[in-house]
């Protein structure tokens, strides 16, 4: 498959990540976890976000998201979160299944919750016979290519502190966040009063594993149980750590997320002058969301593959990738003008 513009899961892994993978296949290492490479991953972790920070090392981002609802909260306990998020509909009830707690959507313009959307549903409290709102998520990027601001997550921080709960922040595309803010990781997490983060690298360059961090170790007693009840330990770990240690080398991770990010700026620079094209949200980080002519998607799609993201409105997304390079943008806009021309 050439690349295209699907999803930044379809692209490789990056050479260096795989250098580091095949480095670490030397010899035996203790399992689990108990290794080098996972130990000088989990200290660079630290050195983002702070010296106390509890890491968990997962398969995946669903994986991530699950230990951190179940670590946390209890089965009568409820997520509150937007009705664009991973956790609500795309993870085919995973966290409600291996978590018990409920989730309570909220219908949001852009991907992103604020205080005035979330407090209408704080009610309930002390009350038997409705969950227990305890947690408020949010996903940065947003699925929606959209970007929380440090003051947005302040806010949302304060107010699920004063009702007691917790900020969970779904990193799945943390690094084009960070790159397209020009911010460290803290900046816009633990400094600015979230509790958990689910942290993605697969998206960016890696083959497989994310991390949960827990700013709080006291709320994290229980995750090495529920991590190893979710079959989400790997035996041999030392692979995703290896990744991981590569990942912050020389900030790696800044310089793949950063160049996705422009690539999709790039891409929504070429189509913004098509008339038949309309882009839906300004592109900040490594998506383009636009309304095409539906009758321009398929064959579109035969040379390049994407995704419909709202059919009704006939809304595509186009993802960028650490390895999309700029004639691969140059043959797109080519294809779309051609398809064009072929309809006048």
């Amino acid at each position: 498959m050439k690349r295209g513009f699907a999803s930044d899961n379809n692209a490789g892994v990056h050479p260096e990540i795989l250098q580091a993978i095949a480095e670490a296949n030397q010899g035996h290492a203790v399992g689990y976890g108990d290794d080098k490479w996972c130990d000088e991953a989990k200290a660079a972790f630290r050195k983002e976000f702070g010296d106390d920070t509890d890491v968990y090392f997962v398969f995946n981002g669903t994986g991530a998201n699950v230990l951190s609802i179940q670590t946390m909260l209890r089965s009568y306990e409820a997520v509150l979160c937007a009705t664009t998020a991973h956790i609500y509909v795309d993870e085919c009830g995973a966290p409600d299944k291996m978590t018990g707690s409920k989730l309570i959507a909220i219908p949001t313009e852009d991907g992103k919750l604020t205080p005035e959307l979330v407090k209408p549903y704080l009610h309930g409290f002390d009350f038997e016979h409705h969950s227990q709102p305890k947690m408020i998520s949010i996903t940065q990027v947003t699925e929606l290519g959209t970007i929380y601001s440090v003051e947005e997550i302040k806010a949302l921080a304060d107010l699920a502190h004063e009702y007691d709960m917790y900020l969970h922040v779904d990193g799945a595309r943390i690094a084009n966040a960070a790159a397209a803010l020009n911010l460290p990781f803290r900046a816009f997490t633990r400094d600015a009063g979230v509790d958990v983060v689910s942290f993605g690298g697969t998206k960016n360059g890696m083959l497989s594993g994310e991390a949960v961090l827990f700013f709080n170790p006291e709320l994290s007693k229980a995750a090495k149980y529920y991590r190893k009840q979710s079959a989400q330990l790997f035996s041999k770990m030392r692979f995703v750590g290896a990744q991981f240690v590569r990942y912050f080398q020389d900030d790696l991770w800044k310089k793949m997320a950063a160049h996705s990010n422009e690539m999709a700026q790039l891409l929504a620079d070429k189509v913004r002058d098509i008339p038949e094209i309309s882009i839906t949200q300004e592109p900040i980080a490594n998506g383009v969301f636009a309304i095409v002519l539906p009758e321009l998607i398929a064959p579109l799609q035969e040379a390049f593959f994407f995704y419909i993201w709202d059919k009704n409105r006939s809304e595509v997304r186009w993802m960028t990738s650490f390895d999309t390079q700029p004639e691969d943008i140059e043959q797109f806009v080519a294809t779309i003008k051609k398809l064009l021309n072929e309809k006048k």
